[in-house]
């Protein structure tokens, strides 16, 4: 498939640059009385310090399930192990054999993690003996861009050559601590932010139409867990990188809030907005994984806090805030009818639906693009000589950054406070706040557009919407499948929380997939 460098470049850049003068929805930063940027930081981190020390809960497992292993989740596994009704070793055997077998397992799928085989029969010996840590033998996959001791990591660039990770990244660290065996090396666009046609390995089409894209940057994670070819992946969301996979593959993710989980060891893409996370099938299997991964590691500097799991509760009198204006704007009619479904069931099951107005966005979306690309401009400055062999969508967004001025930049970062402090006073009233997920299913990997409502449109300017925000202000949100749309491909829903309320987004997101099945059901094949 040949698409041009001129089509790519527009999709990219469609939607998060202003095309005349800058949107005037936000007083200027001179007007009123704006507090510095590092005011964000430090609101975050007094949110960090009010969770405390709080020991993780380990759930229940549920019953043990029949079907092949593949299919299985991260709880349903673990009861199988405990049950011995299978064992880690049979289970890379399994998911081996069809990542050999499957399509994505030529796309999604890199490369192989050395030593997965040894891993899973020290967890099986642990496991029979009694002594299993929190996630033994479960396998997972990990993004391009985040280190894994022995195994390559190029960012998806032809710049990066044949590199080899050193060392662990924390979270793989952590997880493999856990008892979790890194399984496999899942592709992404270039340096997290390039076009869904990377040059170095091209497409990862997705699961559910091969002729539609997975959405980035976690492409591969994404497609990997639609596909059944292993029960966890780890991502990275930047302005919406493991929420629109989730949402377009059909499967469950969580940008945790800003600094909950260390990014020492994950290359970077912009240092303020850079977020971790684990992308699973469901919203219960994160909520097993979230307290292993978490916490400061004395090396990120703005890692901070705990997953505390007892903020999680039950449905009832939990004030649930309902936007509208910016959020159900540039919203195909069968991505905004699952989502109403949603709000339906989690009234039913005792939610008070609260309307809630987050204030001007368009600005905010904006500045967030305006650092992301301006500090990519930055760190990637040393391969300005070489760009011609980069993504073109890569290239479209370093150019773009280099046109920023430095005004420009600081007054994204200056309004930034402003607009945490704007979101956090609009939140008061609620707990949580769910939102409709992406605009429209899947876009078509030769044209580049999603459709909305008939008209296409470049992903770009509809795939970010209502992600950008959160990763600009550092919420956590959790993206989870809410049904299919006009064309049976997934669509999806985003549950947001207050600062490390991280657990009662996946409380709310599990019970909504109790009541529901659109998590469970699986591409064709």
């Amino acid at each position: 498939m040949t698409v041009s460098d001129a089509l790519i470049a527009r999709s990219i850049l469609a939607g998060t640059v202003g095309e005349a003068a800058p949107a005037r929805d936000l007083p200027s930063s001179w007007e009123r009385d704006a507090p510095e940027p590092a005011h964000a930081e430090r609101r975050l981190r007094q949110a960090a310090e009010a969770t405390g020390e709080a020991a993780p809960v380990m759930p229940p497992l549920p019953a043990v399930e029949d079907g092949p292993l593949h299919g299985l989740g991260i709880g349903a596994l673990q009861a199988a192990f405990a049950a011995g009704t299978t064992d880690p070793v049979a289970l890379l055997a399994a998911l081996d054999a069809r990542i050999a077998r499957h399509p994505s397992g030529h796309d999604a799928v890199l490369a192989p993690v050395p030593g997965a085989r040894d891993a899973a029969e020290a967890s099986a010996r642990r496991i029979r003996a009694g002594e299993a840590r929190p996630l033994d033998g479960i396998p997972f996959g990990i993004k391009d861009i985040i280190d894994c001791a022995g195994a390559p990591v190029t960012c998806g660039s032809r710049l990066t050559g044949d590199r080899v990770a050193a060392a662990d990244a924390t979270v793989v660290a952590r997880l493999r601590a856990a008892g979790a065996i890194p399984l496999a090396m899942l592709a992404t666009t270039e340096f997290a932010c390039g076009s869904a046609h990377n040059p170095r390995y091209g497409a990862v089409a997705n699961p559910w139409d091969r002729t539609r894209w997975t959405g980035g940057s976690s492409t591969g994670s994404g497609a990997a867990l639609a596909a059944r070819l292993m029960p966890l992946a780890l991502g990275t969301d930047t302005g919406g990188s493991i929420r629109v996979p989730a949402a377009w593959c059909g499967i469950t993710g969580l940008k945790a809030t800003r600094g909950l989980v260390p990014r020492t060891g994950v290359a970077p893409l912009s240092w303020t907005l850079d977020h971790v996370g684990p992308m699973a099938r469901s919203a219960a299997d994160l909520a097993r994984v979230m307290p292993w991964i978490a916490g400061p590691d004395g090396a990120d500097p703005h890692a901070a806090g705990r997953y505390d799991a007892t903020r999680a509760r039950d449905l009832s009198g939990l004030r649930v805030g309902v936007p509208e204006g910016w959020f159900t704007a540039m919203q195909d009619d069968a991505v905004l009818a699952a989502w109403e479904a949603m709000l339906r069931v989690l009234e039913r099951h005792g939610a008070r639906l609260v309307p809630v107005d987050l204030g001007p966005v368009a600005t905010a979306h904006q500045d967030g693009y305006t650092i992301v690309m301006a500090e990519l401009a930055a760190l990637q400055e040393p391969d300005f000589d070489h760009a011609a062999a980069l993504d073109p969508g890569t290239r479209a967004r370093l150019e773009q950054g280099r046109l920023f001025t430095a005004a420009d930049y600081l007054r994204a970062l200056r309004r930034r406070p402003v607009v945490l402090a704007q979101v956090l006073d609009a939140l008061a009233d609620v707990d949580v706040l769910v939102t409709p997920g992406l605009g429209g299913e899947a876009p078509s990997l030769d044209t580049l557009t999603v459709a909305v409502n008939g008209a296409a449109h470049p992903l770009q300017a509809v795939l970010p919407r209502n992600t950008m925000l959160f990763d600009y202000t550092g919420l956590p949100a959790l993206m989870l499948p809410t049904g299919f749309g006009r064309n049976g491909l997934p669509v999806a829903a985003q549950v947001v929380g207050k600062p490390y309320d991280d657990a009662l987004c996946l409380g709310l997101g599990a019970v909504f997939q109790r009541e529901t099945g659109h998590h469970l059901a699986a591409p064709p094949g």
